[in-house]
């Protein structure tokens, strides 16, 4: 025969029914704050500004391997590779707006429409590019180039020669033509210094490395090897472009430096702080 509960007992299981309670209030508040707080940071990367790292050299000398950026997606307006994951659920563009001549802009690479992709618009539709012994011409034209003080490292000491160009918008950057082991020693033409002409397509743009002997880019159309291995870049389809590079907020030389992640007694030393909140050009 079950015993009746006496006051004691009814007092224990109540206060212990309240505190169960509690508990799932609590974690239900806590699971509703980190849903909150993912919707919010997955907004902002979406319609706002998204980082993204510099993995290589092709774009020498205005961003360095290690740069950090913040690329605004509203300046181009939003395609499905807006999203996380280019998850968009409709294709074209939204909301767009002009893309000009100069813009250091991330677009998905045409060959997979996954991997990120950063160079520099130089041709818009309609334009035809090419370039002759290094230099670049649009529309026929050449661009005003003029050669500077090389370009020298900041962290492993090579040296390039460096050209200042300015394309016809009044846009001025610096490029590299070749590294050198001298200031006398001549640069000789590259495979893509005498490419073209490139006749862009409409709804299309054609985009350049700064470094212009050691970038994958536009100059080298996307075809398929013997292998079925998909190379070069290609024309870059106006619903690729995922936004432009605007500010560079971190900067690290990295392993460069000897500083990789498992030696953190070296980081100090790796960052570049001349760099950081640095706008793009």
């Amino acid at each position: 025969m079950t015993e009746p509960l006496t006051d004691k007992d009814r007092k224990v299981a109540g206060k212990a029914g309240k505190s169960s309670e509690k508990e799932k209030s609590a974690f239900g508040e806590f699971v509703t704050t980190i849903l909150v707080a993912v919707a919010i940071a997955v907004g902002f990367r979406t319609v706002a500004y998204e980082p993204f790292n510099i993995p290589s050299g092709s774009m020498y000398p205005t961003l360095l391997y290690g740069d950090y950026l913040l690329v605004s997606k509203f300046s181009y307006g939003y395609s499905r590779h807006s999203f996380p994951w280019s998850a968009g659920p409709f294709s074209g563009r939204i909301l767009s707006s002009p893309i000009e001549r100069g813009d250091v802009a991330v677009f998905k690479w045409p060959g997979d429409n996954r991997t990120d992709y950063i160079k520099r618009i130089v041709g818009l539709p309609g334009d035809t590019v090419e370039t002759i012994g290094g230099a670049l011409y649009i529309n026929g034209e050449p661009v005003e180039r003029e050669q500077v003080d090389d370009f020298i490292h900041p962290d492993t000491g090579d040296r390039y020669k460096s050209y200042q160009e300015t394309l016809p918008n009044g846009v001025t950057y610096r490029t590299l033509d070749c590294r050198v082991q001298s200031a006398q020693q001549s640069c000789f033409d590259g495979v893509g210094d005498n490419r073209g002409p490139f006749v862009v397509p409409e709804g299309h743009f054609f985009a350049m490395g700064d470094n212009r002997d050691g970038s994958q880019d536009s100059r080298y159309p996307l075809r398929r090897d013997r292998m079925g291995r998909v190379n070069g870049v290609g024309y870059i389809p106006i619903e690729n472009l995922v936004g432009r590079a605007d500010v560079l907020f971190f900067s690290t030389c990295g392993a460069e430096c000897n500083a990789p992640l498992w030696k953190p007694w070296n980081w100090p030393g790796a960052m570049r702080f001349d760099r950081f909140f640095d706008v793009i050009d």
